[in-house]
């Protein structure tokens, strides 16, 4: 433990800013500038339409298992299903809720601060987010329906007749709510990035704060720096589709017409995609990492493992996923020298995800571990993503890519590492968080039947369609029909995941009704349930009032993880309180 005289604290540099006070029930719940608020919003809106793509999955496993069943699922209604589930649940609730959702609830409170730096743009953040999440949803109600494009958009097909939306208003409402998203986004990310550098309390320096905020602040950082690339492909693309321009449009028949586009680049637009597409991967991963080690510390009574190597490990995953895009387009026909670059550095890029999984087994290494419902979904958390992180390493590589590029063990792979691990975070976080948020405790019993539920179901549901894509059967694929390579045992899998996948969805449906039950029913939780360090716990009130710390802020003494110290009176010291020795103590060197 690193100690430094306690006077080494600095004096506040800027006088504290009076903040804007609502004045009625619509600028309070509403057009809020509380933070708080905004996070609420955020998660409401977020669940909301991923709901919806909890639905169309269901549909597509329907389709799957019991082909020609439901007359209404035809291919153009399956292939708009993937599209619109796949998007919305990457980017409209997984980047949404972990950035707007925790980044807005937890940055300001962690770091000690009364809100964030603008919050004013920060209330815009969320009403433009929530317009792209409305232009999105319009697109079912649009003539021809969504685009259908598949969740990448490939073009040339994206934008021609022949694919669902092509050539009607899906593609052009996909295109537009995504733009609208990254304007909403960059307001929302430039409030975090400031907020975490210049809005700290006194006494918070970057290696005092909680991993939570370093994975959402990197994260941020990699947004901004990824967005672009996806914002400059939609606009592009739309200019080929409403103006006839040639960005991503070679020349090409279509229906026995030449049509105007010639000298477009297909392979561009999966280089821009891509280039945001793989940091997108941690984007939602790296928040969910931070959270993962504050759960994990504070329910197994110890100090995180390895605090300075986890905040490099975070950054340098931040750094690396911007060099590893092309692991993503093995099978376009790069040059093996590409190829062999893009293997390298995925499989380079394990190294500091395996020392934060080895880091998170140490911290539990003689703790005193306590099996709440955010410790087992974070120990789920890490079961998954090391099970998805291997499978990882088989699609890293390019001989063994390239057969598998195009079967359900990518869907699975995905899937487990992208889907089924950080929504497992996401649970736990809410399970953690909730009594902060609304001074009640969740359900323990229905918590537990959720989180058995979930955590079975999903790895009944993905593990064996590892073995469907061993196997070679083909994603995105409509319907198989008599493909003899595929057996008749898979078929029996497909009807095994689907009533699966049914089963897990359910069973959400007992976390909905835990969540709005205890906020009326639940056990009072007091200010700190969890007996946790962090600051966010140390509020006057819980909830927290507009301004989180009454009338003075708080002042930081020591790192996030002062548990079970020896000699201390309780197995936690909160992070404002000063050390009886007069020295403050910093994570180790």
């Amino acid at each position: 433990m690193v100690e430094i005289p306690s006077g080494s604290i600095p004096s506040a540099e800027v006088e504290d800013v009076e903040l804007y006070h609502p004045h009625s029930w619509w600028t309070k719940y509403v057009f809020s500038q509380d933070a708080k608020i905004i996070a609420v919003q955020y998660s409401i809106t977020a669940i909301s339409i991923g709901l919806v793509a909890l639905v169309l999955s269901w549909l597509m496993r329907i389709q799957l298992a019991f082909p020609g069943y439901f007359a209404f699922i035809d291919a153009d209604h399956y292939y708009q299903f993937i599209t619109m589930h796949g998007m919305i649940m990457v980017i409209y609730l997984l980047t949404a809720l972990f950035l707007g959702g925790f980044g807005n609830y937890l940055i300001p409170l962690m770091v000690g601060a009364r809100d964030m730096v603008f919050p004013y743009a920060n209330m815009l953040s969320y009403w433009i987010y929530l317009l792209a999440v409305l232009i999105l949803a319009a697109g079912f109600f649009a003539p021809g329906g969504p685009t259908g494009a598949g969740w990448t958009l490939y073009p040339p097909q994206s934008v021609l007749s022949g694919t669902p939306g092509g050539k009607d208003w899906g593609i052009l409402l996909m295109l537009t709510s995504l733009i609208v998203f990254i304007i909403g986004f960059t307001m929302g990310g430039l409030n975090y990035v400031v907020t975490v550098l210049q809005g700290r309390a006194r006494g918070m320096t970057l290696m005092r704060m909680p991993l939570t905020v370093w994975g959402i602040f990197t994260a941020t950082v990699m947004a901004l720096l990824a967005f672009p690339a996806l914002f400059v492909a939609c606009v592009m693309m739309l200019f080929d589709r409403v103006l006839g321009t040639s960005f991503f449009m070679p020349a090409i028949v279509e229906m026995g017409t030449q049509l105007q586009h010639g000298g477009g680049s297909p392979i561009l637009f999966q280089h821009l995609f891509w280039f945001f597409g793989h940091p997108e991967v941690y984007i939602v991963a790296l928040p969910a990492f931070g959270i993962v080690s504050d759960l994990i510390s504070t329910h197994a009574r110890k100090n995180i493992f390895g605090y300075r190597m986890m905040v490099w490990a975070i950054v340098i995953i931040g750094g690396l996923s911007f060099v590893v895009w092309a692991h993503h387009m093995y099978v376009s026909g790069m040059h093996p020298a590409f190829g062999f670059f893009f293997a390298t550095t995925t499989l380079i890029i394990a190294i500091p995800t395996a020392i934060k999984v080895y880091n998170w087994v140490l911290t539990l290494w003689r703790g005193d571990i306590h099996l709440a419902l955010p410790m087992l979904f974070a120990l789920a958390f890490i079961v998954t993503f090391v099970n998805g992180g291997l499978t990882g390493l088989f699609l890293g590589n390019v001989v063994v890519d390239v057969p598998l590029s195009d079967t359900m063990f990518v869907v699975a792979h995905f899937h487990m590492v992208m889907g089924v691990a950080p929504i497992l975070v996401i649970f736990g976080a809410i399970y953690h968080w909730y009594p902060k948020v609304t001074g009640r405790m969740l359900d323990e019993t229905l918590g537990q039947i959720h989180f058995w539920i979930t955590f079975l179901g999903t790895y009944a549901i993905f593990f064996p369609m590892h073995y469907l894509g061993l196997l070679g059967v083909p994603r995105r694929y409509f319907e198989m029909g008599e493909t003899a390579f595929v057996p008749p045992s898979a078929h029996t899998l497909n009807i095994f995941i689907t009533v699966m996948a049914l089963v897990v969805g359910a069973g959400q449906m007992v976390f909905l009704f835990n969540l709005v039950w205890s906020l009326f029913r639940g056990r009072e939780a007091g200010g700190n349930p969890w007996r946790a360090t962090t600051l966010e716990w140390q509020t006057p009130q819980t909830p927290p009032a507009h301004g989180n710390w009454g009338r003075d802020l708080p002042v930081v003494y020591r790192w996030a993880y002062d548990y079970s110290v020896p000699g201390a009176a309780e197995d936690f010291i909160p992070q404002n309180v000063p050390a009886s020795d007069g020295v403050t103590r910093e994570a180790p060197a």
